[in-house]
């Protein structure tokens, strides 16, 4: 079971990695078979290349946890983005369930809601 201490402290550093362009220090929060369900991957490599992909079309966006939740080993989170403000003024909303396991995410789901940034 995880707790709320350390499900937040892994969804901190996580947004931490993003946030500050350093990928790479994302590798010690995901497991090596880390299951990418939105992204249909495996393993960290795929989604730090997707915030690759997403950073050079936003390039000033930023993920910030507004809420965590955890009930054993899973923690949803719904998070605010800014730097992708859509024409109307309003910002995505990013919610994310993740799967933890010895300490590190094993699984992933996903949804963006609110407005589309790209429009």
């Amino acid at each position: 079971m995880t707790t709320r201490e350390e499900a937040s402290a892994l969804v901190l550093r996580m947004h931490e990695c993003f946030n500050t362009r350093e990928f790479d220090r994302a590798d010690d929060l995901f497991a090596p078979d880390f299951a990418n369900h939105p992204l249909g991957a495996t393993g960290c490599d795929a989604g730090k290349d997707a915030w690759r992909q997403v950073v050079a079309r936003f390039p000033d966006m930023r993920v910030v946890a507004d809420d965590i939740l955890v009930d054993g080993d899973r923690v949803a989170v719904r998070s605010s983005i800014t730097g992708t403000t859509a024409p109307d003024g309003e910002r995505p909303v990013l919610i994310e369930i993740f799967r933890v396991a010895d300490g590190r995410f094993a699984e992933t789901w996903g949804v963006t809601a609110g407005p589309d940034p790209r429009s």
